[in-house]
């Protein structure tokens, strides 16, 4: 081998194992990660589920994973992202108890350079002080709701009653207002009473008794919506209780897709939900690797998919299909 052939086979070998060394270093990025996870709570089983599946998610990317529990309080999500730029975390992941409220401590995050991905809510914020919001189109989950109702009622009077998400939040807010455009123009179907739930079981079944009382027994009453399934399963027991047929007497639809309004489904005392996927961390892991690999920034939205379920569905099976999911 001539001196030259020797130097060019030395600088191919230094060319390689800086490649080599290159790809250990991304990969390394990436499993190295500390992500900060501010839930909301444990209100219902879609949240534990979206708990488990994001803590699975980190696990398996090697991403360490700083969780806390905010119980249901925007205070405590504010506390909690502030200690997680205190320690200097990699990114944020929040998903907000409530839509406002949220300027200064994202104004905090971004002076510190730490990017912030919302999770299944969005915030009345500025969108350069986030770098994505990982949801299902809320007002789209509730008009499918809607329209689902006007086509099972057709042209006969229906009284509905609402079952609110925890006031203020995003989810609330938008599914209320896709539920009135799934039902505009159809005369024949009035909303009659809306409360808030927040989005708990507990609390869905004392609304829905009072609903009940108020509407003569509930004889006044044709559906129920929900904003989540837990709160349409609360109130499918209060329905229970008043001597009515959930599912028959009046009708229930929801959303979240939550193993036990399959239960109630294929017992016949719950007529559709619409899906939303509890797996919301798997799409902002991915949009994160990205942008710390090679800086690649997301669109501002990564919209999940959503899907209606009726009794015609088999909900045994998808029941069975859930229960593995996290649930």
């Amino acid at each position: 081998m001539t001196p030259r052939e020797e130097i060019m086979t030395f600088f191919k070998a230094l060319a390689s194992a800086t490649v080599l060394a290159g790809c250990m270093f991304a990969t390394a990025q990436a499993e190295g990660l500390v992500v900060g996870f501010s839930q909301i709570g444990s209100e219902s089983g879609w949240r534990a589920a979206e708990t488990t599946l994001t803590k699975q998610q980190a696990e398996k990317r090697g991403i360490d994973l700083k969780f806390a529990d905010a119980q249901q309080k925007q205070e405590n999500q504010i506390k909690a992202l502030r200690s997680f730029i205190a320690q200097g975390v990699d990114a944020i992941l929040v998903a907000p108890v409530v839509a406002t409220g949220w300027d200064e401590v994202l104004e905090e995050a971004k002076e510190a350079e730490i990017p912030v991905i919302l999770l299944d809510r969005t915030v009345d914020a500025d969108k350069e002080l986030y770098m994505t919001a990982v949801t299902s189109d809320l007002v789209h989950e509730g008009k499918v709701a809607g329209e689902w109702l006007a086509k099972t009622v057709g042209d006969k009077p229906c009284n509905i009653v609402e079952l609110q998400g925890t006031t203020g939040s995003s989810p609330a807010i938008d599914r209320k207002k896709g539920f009135e455009e799934g039902i505009a123009g159809k005369a024949n179907l009035k909303i009659v009473r809306s409360q808030t739930g927040d989005f708990t079981r507990t609390k869905g079944k004392e609304v829905m008794e009072s609903f009940l009382k108020a509407e003569d027994g509930g004889k006044n009453i044709c559906a129920l919506y929900a904003h989540n399934d837990d709160m349409a399963v609360g109130a499918i027991q209060a329905i229970k209780e008043a001597g009515l047929k959930p599912g028959t007497d009046i009708l229930v639809v929801s959303i979240d897709a939550v193993p036990d309004i399959f239960l109630a489904m294929a017992a016949g005392e719950a007529n559709a939900t619409v899906e939303l996927t509890p797996n919301m961390a798997g799409p902002a892991f991915d949009a994160l690797e990205a942008y710390k690999k090679d800086g690649t920034m997301p669109p501002k939205w990564i919209q999940t998919e959503s899907k209606l379920y009726t009794q015609a569905d088999n909900p045994q099976k998808v029941y069975e299909e859930k229960k593995g999911l996290g649930y």
